[in-house]
């Protein structure tokens, strides 16, 4: 009877285990913490803790539906190249039924949320995010570099999300957090491209710019769309969104990320890339954290 019991319990473990791996949590909990972001930037007066839980927690799980999506379309892909043949389905730990029904339960559960304690301008932008995300983006990777144009719309979205959640409507104030965090997408894709090149091209993937090839032409490209955010990142304080303080953050971040860059014009090398994909990682958390700071 111990024995059994003990074997369930490994067994629910287990599950628990795959289901955790679908929705990718780090990732899943950046879009919900860029959501936030953008309600508690927005947000004045006291806070709806229910309304602002309900629209993390809401992000969170539409996020791990698109993720769990991505790797039922793109499972085949995936056992071909080194970094995802082991994720859940193409080793086989979970069927495509199940994940699929893990999917639209976490989409409906999410949506619901936003539904409940939001407004329908954020629950449609939530469901456009899905498809773009699911539908446009997974399947234009194998076509070219305009899949991460077409990726960036959805991975910009939260915080957008998030202002309109607490707003109800799309300003220039939420075109500017969207926009910030839309460029900022660009020499994140790259970078991450360039370190996977070899397991990209084993699975058809096409996201460098240009030629697609890891070059000097390549890390131009990346640096001018860094370049961008120097400017990007003054806005919240040239329109007294924020103050001064988040803006000299904000320029300093951006400098140290886009010096990043110059070494891989030079060197046009792995470790080079690398420096940027972790530069990118710190960079958005940072200048958002100091954006909302300020705003207090």
């Amino acid at each position: 009877m111990q024995s059994t019991v003990s074997l369930n319990a490994v067994h629910v473990l287990n599950r628990l285990k795959i289901y955790v791996e679908l929705v990718k949590v780090r990732l899943s909990f950046l879009v919900a913490f860029s959501a936030a972001f953008g309600y508690l930037l927005g947000h004045s007066g006291a806070i709806n803790w229910v309304s602002f839980l309900s629209l993390a927690m809401g992000g969170f799980l539409i996020s791990g539906s698109s993720i769990t999506l991505n790797q039922i379309i793109e499972q085949v892909h995936d056992a071909k190249m080194k970094r995802t043949k082991n994720r859940p389905l193409p080793t086989g730990r979970i069927s495509n039924n199940e994940a699929l029904f893990y999917a639209l339960l976490n989409a409906f559960a999410g949506l619901s949320l936003l539904a409940w304690q939001t407004n329908m301008l954020t629950l449609s932008l939530a469901v456009l995010s899905m498809i773009l995300y699911s539908f446009v983006y997974t399947p234009l990777k194998r076509v070219g570099p305009i899949a991460v144009f077409v990726g960036a719309i959805p991975g910009a979205l939260p915080p957008l999300l998030g202002w309109v959640a607490a707003t109800g409507v799309i300003s220039h104030e939420a075109l500017i957090i969207f926009g910030i965090q839309f460029i900022w997408q660009f020499p994140h894709f790259w970078a991450i491209a360039w370190i996977a090149d070899e397991d990209y091209k084993k699975a058809g993937f096409k996201l460098l710019p240009g030629k697609g090839k890891k070059d000097l032409n390549t890390a131009i490209n990346i640096m001018i769309y860094t370049l961008f955010l120097l400017p990007l990142g003054l806005l919240p304080t040239y329109f007294q969104l924020t103050g001064i303080t988040s803006g000299i953050i904000a320029t300093i971040c951006g400098t140290l990320f886009l010096a990043q860059t110059f070494s891989l014009m030079k060197d046009n090398s792995r470790q080079s890339a690398l420096k940027i994909m972790f530069g990118s990682f710190i960079y958005l958390p940072i200048v958002q954290l100091a954006y909302l700071i300020d705003k207090i």
